[in-house]
């Protein structure tokens, strides 16, 4: 599968800092001076694959305050089709400045785990989890019709034991099956307990934490990607310092050496949002810098 014709490619996982400032335009008649940093940030840092920023809010509320049924963190009735597209004018955005732009959504499982039941119309979570994927998935559709480049999503959920992977899996697939751009998977956390579920999802790209997960490396060189590309964080995402090209450099190298260059996609371990601005785009430079570094030498 070709994404983007160069070896490791650079791309994000997904949210940058959102940055506040004056005299940028208005889109739609509100202030997106921190779409348009976080779009300028990741292009001027050589990021080949960006996202919007996912600047409206954290992962979970930007999501549910648009879906029919949810009111505040409570589902309260049937969950509906969001009425308006939930990330499409963002993307769009990204696309108009570049042509390589990643539609990045949350899973249904996680949002389902973020929610109290307070209706009797779910008997229980896994119901709310598959109606989620349906309203999910028209957003998927959307930003596939729009030409994302990868339609990824993020379920940090799956790593910790306490979901029905079987119910996520299916809610997946039900997201997946409506799109035709590759599709990729995010989960944080460590992977051993869970890995042999996960990677039966029908995915194209299975993303990964790395750098702040070390062991994550040797759980996966034992597993079978049966083809698929793995997307390497080789920033960690947790750490606020910013960490020296040396380091991210013997990182993407590890990761060449044991899976081979042509299924790699670079990114950081997960979101910056918690991170300055400054050092986001830091950090972004870093991994571009290392990344090209060992390009050149492959």
């Amino acid at each position: 599968m070709t994404i983007i014709n160069k070896l490791l490619p650079t791309t994000v996982v997904g949210s940058y800092p959102a940055v506040k400032s004056k005299g940028l335009k208005l889109f739609g008649g509100k202030s997106d001076a921190a779409l348009e940093t976080a779009v300028t940030d990741q292009i001027e840092a050589g990021v080949d694959i960006i996202s919007s920023g996912q600047i409206r809010g954290d992962m979970i509320s930007s999501f549910t305050s648009l879906l029919p049924g949810i009111k505040g963190s409570a589902v309260k009735g049937t969950i509906g089709q969001p009425l308006k597209p939930l990330t499409l004018a963002d993307t769009k955005y990204a696309m108009g400045k570049t042509p390589k732009v990643k539609g990045i959504l949350t899973g249904p499982t996680t949002l389902a785990h973020a929610l109290k039941i307070e209706t009797p119309l779910y008997r229980d979570r896994g119901e709310l989890i598959l109606d989620l994927a349906q309203a999910i998935a028209a957003e998927a559709q959307a930003l596939d019709e729009a030409g994302v480049a990868i339609l990824q999503i993020d379920e940090p959920m799956l790593s910790t034991g306490a979901v029905d992977l079987h119910v996520a899996k299916e809610a997946l697939d039900t997201i997946y099956s409506v799109v035709r751009a590759p599709t990729c998977l995010h989960v944080c956390g460590g992977l051993g307990d869970v890995i042999d579920e996960v990677l039966k999802v029908q995915v194209d790209i299975f993303d990964f934490e790395f750098a702040c997960n070390p062991a994550n490396h040797g759980i996966i060189s034992a597993s079978d990607l049966k083809g698929r590309m793995l997307g390497y964080g080789v920033i960690d995402s947790a750490d606020q310092e910013v960490e020296s090209f040396e380091k991210v450099k013997g990182r993407v190298e590890r990761a060449v050496d044991e899976f081979g260059a042509e299924c790699l996609l670079i990114d950081p371990d997960c979101g910056l949002r918690m991170h300055t601005r400054d050092g986001a785009f830091r950090k972004l430079s870093t991994m571009v810098s290392a990344a090209a570094a060992v390009r050149q030498e492959l």
